[in-house]
Order: C-alpha cells, then sequence, then structure tokens
C-alpha cells in the first residue's frame, strides 16, 4: 500500500500525519506505525496521527505513540493536526473535534499559531515533592533549582518505570520557575524518550506552578527545548482549573508516499 502523509511539528514535537476518512490506514499494525515512526528506518516522529471523518464534529483525531500504540491525548499534537485539517479544507479559521479525552476547540490563524482548548483540570495528587496531574495525559511534575544540565532520559526512566507508574506509565516533567515564565524538560512515555516540547506536560507543568506559588496569573509563558507555548487557564478552586488553552506555533515540514512494504520486517 501506498500512503499519502504530511510531517508537521509544533515547538519541536514532530508528528506524522495521514488523512484516514477512507480508513484505508491499518491502525492495528502497531509495527507498521512504530517503524514508520522510527528515526532511522522510517520517517521519523514522536507519533502518528490520523485524521477520521465525525458524525457530529468536524473530524476526529486518532493519536498514536511512536512505540505504535495508541496514545492518550497530545496537545501538540492536537494543534498540528487543526492546521491539517485548515489545509485539507475541512475547517478555515476555528475547529471542534474529538480526541482520546473527549471534545476540544480549536482556533487557528494565518500565522500558523493555534489555539487548542484542553480538558478541565479538578483533580491533583502528590508523589512526594512531585504533582500528579492528568490533562488529557497523565504527568508527573517536579520543580528542580536547575533543569538545563539534567540527563532527562535517564531521571525520567527512573520515575516512569518506577514500580509505581511502569504499567499505565507517565510522563516526567522538570519545570524551573523563573520570573516570568517557566522552563520544561520533559520525558514523555511511548517515546521513552526526551521530547522537545510537550504540550499536555507545558498544561501541567503551568497549573502545577500556580499550585506551587508561582504568580496566578492565568497566562504562564512555557519554555520548551523547541520554543515557547503560552497557557492561559481560570482558577476555579484550590485544585480546580477551567477554560484552559494552549497556544503555540505549527509548522508543516512537508508531505510525502510512504510504501508500507518498506516498513515490513
Amino acid at each position: 500500500m501506498r500512503l499519502k502523509f504530511s510531517k508537521y511539528h509544533g515547538n519541536g514535537n514532530d508528528f506524522i500525519i495521514i488523512d484516514n476518512r477512507d480508513k484505508l490506514f491499518p491502525s492495528e499494525n502497531h509495527l507498521l506505525v512504530n517503524r514508520m515512526c522510527h528515526r532511522h528506518f522510517g520517517i521519523g516522529a514522536d507519533g502518528l496521527m490520523l485524521l477520521e471523518k465525525s458524525d457530529e464534529y468536524d473530524f476526529q483525531m486518532v493519536y498514536f505513540n511512536a512505540d505504535g500504540k495508541e496514545g492518550s491525548m497530545c496537545g501538540n499534537g492536537g494543534r498540528c493536526i487543526v492546521s491539517f485539517a485548515a489545509k485539507l479544507e475541512l475547517i478555515t479559521k476555528s475547529a471542534i473535534f474529538s480526541g482520546s479525552d473527549g471534545l476540544h476547540k480549536a482556533e487557528i490563524d494565518a500565522r500558523e499559531m493555534v489555539r487548542l482548548k484542553m480538558v478541565d483540570v479538578n483533580r491533583i495528587e502528590r508523589d512526594g515533592k512531585a504533582y500528579i496531574i492528568d490533562t488529557g495525559s497523565p504527568h508527573y511534575v517536579i520543580f528542580k533549582d536547575e533543569i538545563g544540565g539534567m540527563d532527562v532520559y535517564f531521571e525520567g526512566r527512573k520515575v516512569r518505570y518506577s514500580e509505581k507508574y511502569r504499567e499505565k506509565g507517565i510522563n516526567v516533567n522538570f519545570v524551573k520557575k523563573e520570573t516570568d515564565r517557566i522552563l520544561i524538560r520533559t520525558y514523555e512515555r511511548g517515546v521513552e524518550n526526551e521530547t522537545f516540547a510537550c504540550g499536555t506536560g507545558s498544561v501541567a507543568a503551568a497549573i502545577a506552578s500556580v499550585i506551587d506559588g508561582f504568580d496566578d496569573t492565568g497566562n504562564i509563558r512555557v519554555e520548551t527545548k523547541g520554543g515557547i507555548l503560552k497557557v492561559t487557564f481560570r482558577k476555579t478552586g484550590i485544585t480546580s482549573f477551567s477554560d484552559i488553552w494552549l497556544t503555540g506555533p505549527v509548522r508543516h515540514i512537508f508531505d510525502g508516499i510512504a510504501d508500507t512494504g518498506n516498513f515490513s520486517d
């Protein structure tokens, strides 16, 4: 089978996106997804997304981690697939689509800045000094005095594969608070490595920073390895947040045609 695909990234968090409205992609073939995402044997990406038809909304987003398994919500992926939908002329300036965690609204402008509405957060747990927050995907957020020289792969794996989180997995975020922003580095489950940015992780870090004493302006600048993201929200209770939006740039890198036979053993 020959598949048309597009490659996008949001702050270096990169994705293969396929128009699957005809349902031809063999999504049950986890090895195919894994090989397509592989940096050396495939196209290379942190994840793969399918844009599918929806009877009620503009489209449905189906997300797979780079390991080939269907994943939970991806914030930067959601922003990228909105840009892809605009390229297909399914939407113009706004969209409503369904993801693994429910409905999402989105807005896109001419500069390819995409603003994505995230799910409300009504529960925050603690694991020692870390905050455990589900923003569509589960996140472990811990604050550090310095993160620039950290071995995020090594430190992230220690948490992700600890006895408590090994079975279901968790994304691990190391965060530093500064005067007017927070800095973040993320180890993502499913990718099993550090990524240049993580949308749901940036949202989790922004919310945790407010709980941890950062100024509650409702507008947090998040600096990832791949660039700047903005998280806005309303704090509605001690551990409750609503009207959460993730904003940042999206870039269309290239289009291509993949021969699925080249990704088999």
